[in-house]
C-alpha cells in the first residue's frame, strides 16, 4: 500500500495544478474584459452628471464677484478653462475678472493682492498657480474675507492643503487607469509600458498608484515601468532618456506620457531607438497631439473639454459662495481620441470640439438660467 501513494500524490497535484491554471486563465480574462469595458465607456461623450442639487445662480451671484487667477493665459490650455469660466459668468450676470499673467509667482502675489484690494467675493487658483508656493498671500486674503479655491490642480485622490477654501479636483489618477487599460486591451494582456512623468507634480504619485492598482487588477501578467523627466528637462533629457529605455528593452511596446504634450519629446526616440512599432498614449486632449493622432503618430489621447472644465469649477466656486451642497470631484468626463474619431476635434484640432453640449444644457438647467 505505501509505494501507492506517490502515484496518488503525483496525480493529485496534476489535478490541482490544472485547477489552478484554470483559476489563473479566467481571473486573466475577467481582467482583459474589465479594461475592454472600461475603454469602450470612454469612447463615447458622456453624460451629464449634476455635482449636486439645483440652485438659483442668478439670485445667489447677483451681488458677488470672482477673480480667476489662470497659470498664465500664454498657455491655451488654461486660458480657454478661465474663458469658459467668463463666459458662463456673462450668461448668468455677475462680474468674473480673469487676471493676466505670465506664469510669475509675483505676478499671482499681484493677483491675489489686487482681488482682495478690489473687494472681490472668491479667488479661483485656476490649473495651476502652486497654492503651497503662495500661502502667506492666501492666508492674507482669507483672513480679509475672501475665500480661495483651487481648480483643476488637484487629483481626486490628493488631499487638500489646509490653507485654502475647498479645490475642484481633476482625473489625474482616472486618466492613467484609463491608459493603463487601454494598454492592456490593444495588447490582449501583454502589454509593456514605459510611463513617463515628472516628479515635480504632486498628483503624480496618485497616477503611479492608479496605474499600480489598474495592472494588478486587468493583467497582473503585463509589465511597466516608470521613467521620471524632471519639468525643465523636457526639451533637453526626454528624448535621450526615452531612447535609452526603448534601447534597454526591446519589449515595450507602448510609451505613455503622463502629459500628452511630452509627446513631441518622444516621437523623435522611437525614432532614433528604431521602435517604430512603439505605440504612444496619453492625456489632455492638447489640439497639437490630436493633430498627431489624426496623422498617426500617436495611437491614443484622452482629453477633458475645457469648456466642461471651466463651467464645472465655477459651479463649485459659485456653491462655497451661495452654500450650497457641492460634489469636489469636476463631472467631466474622459473621451478617448483615436482614429475612428479624431476628426470630430477638428482640422486642425482646438481645445473645445468633439465633446458635445451635454455640460452646457446640463448646467444651464442646473443653475437655473435654461432658455
Amino acid at each position: 500500500m505505501p509505494t501507492r501513494y506517490p502515484a496518488v500524490i503525483s496525480a493529485v497535484s496534476m489535478v490541482l495544478g490544472f485547477a489552478l491554471d484554470v483559476s489563473a486563465a479566467a481571473a486573466q480574462d475577467a481582467g482583459l474584459d474589465a479594461a475592454k469595458a472600461l475603454v469602450k465607456k470612454h469612447q463615447s461623450t458622456g453624460e451629464f452628471v449634476a455635482p449636486g442639487p439645483a440652485f438659483d445662480a442668478k439670485a445667489c451671484m447677483a451681488d458677488k464677484k470672482v477673480f480667476v487667477i489662470p497659470m498664465t493665459q500664454a498657455n491655451p490650455f488654461s486660458a480657454n478653462v478661465a474663458n469658459a469660466m467668463k463666459a458662463a459668468a456673462e450668461e448668468i450676470g455677475f462680474e468674473l475678472r480673469v487676471f493676466d499673467n505670465q506664469f510669475d509667482v509675483q505676478q499671482w502675489i499681484r493677483g491675489i493682492e489686487l482681488a482682495v484690494a478690489e473687494g472681490y467675493d472668491l479667488i479661483d487658483l485656476s490649473t495651476a498657480p502652486v497654492p503651497e508656493m503662495l500661502q502667506p498671500q492666501i492666508e492674507a486674503a482669507r483672513a480679509a474675507g475672501v475665500k480661495v479655491t483651487v481648480s483643476h490642480w488637484y487629483d481626486a485622490n490628493e488631499p487638500v492643503p489646509s490653507f485654502v477654501d475647498g479645490a475642484s479636483l481633476a482625473p489625474f489618477s482616472a486618466s492613467m487607469k484609463l491608459a493603463s487599460a487601454w494598454t492592456i486591451a490593444k495588447t490582449e494582456g501583454k502589454a509593456n509600458v514605459l510611463f513617463v512623468h515628472s516628479d515635480e507634480v504632486s498628483s503624480g504619485k496618485y497616477a503611479r498608484e492608479a496605474i499600480e492598482k489598474a495592472f494588478a487588477e486587468y493583467s497582473p501578467g503585463s509589465k511597466y515601468t516608470f521613467l521620471n523627466v524632471p519639468l525643465a528637462d523636457w526639451s533637453t533629457r526626454m528624448t535621450q532618456s526615452v531612447q535609452s529605455a526603448l534601447l534597454a528593452d526591446s519589449t515595450i511596446n507602448y510609451v505613455v506620457p503622463f502629459y500628452d504634450g511630452m509627446s513631441q519629446f518622444v516621437l523623435p526616440a522611437l525614432d532614433l531607438a528604431g521602435r517604430a512599432d512603439v505605440k504612444i498614449a496619453s492625456f489632455n486632449g492638447t489640439p497639437f497631439v490630436l493633430d498627431m493622432v489624426r496623422d498617426g503618430k500617436v495611437e491614443m489621447d484622452i482629453g477633458e473639454s475645457v469648456g466642461w472644465i471651466g463651467r464645472a469649477a465655477l459651479d463649485y466656486d459659485m456653491r462655497l459662495l451661495c452654500g450650497v451642497e457641492a460634489n469636489p470631484v469636476l463631472n467631466v468626463p474622459l473621451y478617448i481620441f483615436d482614429a475612428s474619431n479624431v476628426e470630430s476635434a477638428g482640422v486642425p484640432a482646438t481645445y473645445d470640439a468633439g465633446y458635445g453640449n451635454a455640460h452646457i444644457v446640463g448646467f444651464a438647467e442646473l443653475w437655473g438660467i435654461a432658455k
